[in-house]
């Protein structure tokens, strides 16, 4: 299906950004409706919490933690009350199973909504099967005035917002399974490279561009490369494919491909000696997949017409376009953006050090025909 690009609307990927669990909402009050306790025993160890007076914004109680059993069942006490006067409100309880720092519909264990003092409220709860091992967190909100479901990351006046830690046993263990950022990643150095893996388990969300678990290769092209073709087709969701060279900054990306939703893009390796390629889903897609990596050779039909060659190419300050005078020169990124315009152009050298390293598309039109040659900058 075709979709807008969310880096279009967010902006370029951040090797080094990671999904954060959102701690800037929370109350602004400290008085009247407050989480008056919070209890939970595991298998090792427990929660206690007891309340008031109130705290405004996102209380970080990450300090209080207790260890549960994979397919093992449990019970959370939440005492929703008020450190002053008695208002309606309601009240909900997260755990991040997933631990991608965002507390889903799905993760929610329970709701309450009443006016204080009320009973206290026992959410009952399953940790799934097949879930990763490591540490997660909880949160529970009580929010005055609002109503079901809330929003765990939004503001308000009165309540409160406080995280725990839980550990997580019994599960898939991550140890062996690399990948998941770019500090550990992936190792491709021999072509044709071609990797059968699977990011529902033991990935999390590290970049900006999706909520979905990411994986991180690292792609060493042979020193001879021109360029490398980077394939998802055969994976069984739909994909979302990124590269950038390692110092961050974007050389590619693709959404979907000519298989449809899986993705697949090229690129010029000339001037490279590794690239990050990331492998996640389209929105918090995931699943199996199959990466393929080939290399191919930089082909385009101007190189058919040797009358107008660009010099040199690649470049990484200046170039020149040989073959032509007065008329006006434009250049195209990857992406199909104009970012640069040489108005009744002269043959002197054009400047192209404040692009990008990556493909460019120079075009012209000589002789009411329009000539476009393909630039890389590196």
């Amino acid at each position: 299906m075709a979709k807008i690009y969310l880096l279009v609307l967010v902006g370029l990927l951040s090797l080094t950004a990671k999904a954060q669990y959102c701690e800037s909402g929370g109350p602004t009050s400290t008085v009247d409706s407050n989480v008056e306790s919070v209890n939970l025993v595991g298998d090792v160890g427990s929660i206690s919490y007891i309340g008031c007076p109130g705290v405004a914004g996102v209380q970080d109680l990450t300090s209080l933690s207790t260890t549960v059993i994979a397919g093992n069942s449990y019970s959370m006490t939440i005492q929703f009350g008020t450190c002053g006067g008695n208002y309606s409100g309601v009240g909900e309880a997260w755990i991040d199973y997933n631990s991608n720092q965002i507390f889903e519909t799905s993760e929610s264990i329970g709701t309450w909504d009443a006016t204080p003092p009320a009973a206290i409220s026992t959410f009952n709860f399953t940790v799934p099967l097949g879930i990763n091992n490591g540490t997660t967190r909880i949160r529970v909100i009580q929010a005055e005035s609002s109503s079901l479901p809330i929003d765990p990351c939004e503001s308000f006046t009165w309540g409160s917002v406080m995280d725990f830690n839980l550990e997580i046993t019994g599960g898939v263990d991550c140890s062996a399974y690399i990948g998941n950022t770019n500090a550990d990643p992936i190792i491709a150095n021999t072509f044709p490279y071609t990797n059968v893996h699977n990011s529902s388990f033991c990935y999390s969300n590290e970049s900006n561009a999706y909520i979905s678990p990411d994986v991180f290769y690292l792609v060493l092209p042979n020193s001879g490369s021109e360029a490398l073709d980077v394939s998802l087709c055969g994976s069984s969701f739909d994909t979302f494919l990124s590269v950038f060279d390692t110092d961050g900054n974007t050389i590619t990306f693709n959404d979907d491909g000519s298989c449809d939703a899986q993705s697949e893009v090229s690129f010029s390796t000339i001037g490279l000696d590794s690239v990050y390629v990331i492998v996640e889903g389209w929105g918090s897609e995931s699943g199996d997949y199959q990466i393929n990596i080939t290399e191919s050779t930089l082909t385009l039909d101007e190189n058919l017409n040797t009358d107008f060659l660009l010099y040199p190419n690649p470049t990484n300050a200046f170039f020149s376009v040989k073959g032509i005078i007065f008329t006006d020169i434009y250049v195209h990124d990857i992406s199909g953006k104009l970012t640069t315009v040489i108005s009744n152009y002269s043959g002197e050298l054009i400047n192209v050090t404040e692009l990008k390293k990556g493909i460019y598309f120079v075009s012209f039109t000589v002789d009411n025909k329009t000539e476009t040659k393909k630039l890389t900058i590196y």
